[in-house]
């Protein structure tokens, strides 16, 4: 099969199939998009007008969600469980790393002080429910990656990248959460996820969403 991956650079959604791409060593392009300037050919395709899509030999895939389902049961190895239960387990689990995903994000553009500690706080209450699951075993095991990793390896790193331009964003996690954050932070397929220049595109990202974080004297912390 050939595949294209359709992407905005710093997207976390897009980067979920990244991952899993290079995890499974899949051949692949990917094609970057402007999504303040969106192609015409883009649009006819994606009926949401959002990335990621896959074009899998001229067909179209949408939802991160579905994308990476896809490519983990169309090339080997498979990092779904083959129990049923626990495969739809993984699979909750990943709809609500998309909830955490859009959580940060709301936190990193927030434009005042008050609405952004509103939005840390929420984060944090959220990414605290996930030390029962891990707790369980549910999955994040050290001799196993799974689509639960995949999909919430782009949060984890944008926590660390806010983290680094500014210390009040400095997101608290339980011991088990901040343990598994810094094993798949440390993977290849992780860090290869992204465009070299990340951090920079990050930034100058939330300048023009007006972030708090990147404006007066919170630049300077």
């Amino acid at each position: 099969m050939k595949l294209k991956l359709v992407s905005f650079a710093i997207c976390p959604f897009v980067q979920r199939s990244v991952i899993l791409l290079r995890e499974k060593q899949i051949d692949h392009e990917i094609d970057y998009i402007d999504l303040n300037d969106p192609p015409e050919w883009f649009l006819k395709l994606s009926p949401t007008g959002k990335v990621p899509l896959l074009l899998v030999d001229g067909a179209t895939l949408f939802e991160s969600s579905v994308i990476l389902a896809f490519l983990d049961e169309s090339f080997p190895p498979g990092f779904q469980p083959a129990d049923t239960l626990r495969r739809a387990q993984h699979r909750s689990w990943i709809e609500f790393g998309s909830t955490l995903l859009m959580a940060q994000h709301a936190m990193a553009t927030a434009s005042d002080e008050d609405t952004f500690l509103e939005k840390k706080y929420l984060l944090e209450e959220d990414i605290a429910r996930l030390s029962e699951p891990l707790n369980e075993g549910l999955f994040a095991n050290l001799d196993e990656f799974s689509l639960v990793d995949a999909a919430i390896a782009p949060l984890f790193m944008r926590i660390q990248h806010l983290a680094e331009l500014n210390q009040q964003a400095d997101v608290k996690m339980p011991d088990p959460v901040r343990s598994w954050s810094q094993r798949l932070l440390q993977r290849p397929a992780v860090q290869q996820s992204v465009v070299t220049d990340f951090a920079h595109r990050y930034k100058a990202f939330l300048v023009s969403k007006n972030s708090w974080l990147c404006v007066g004297d919170a630049s300077d912390n």
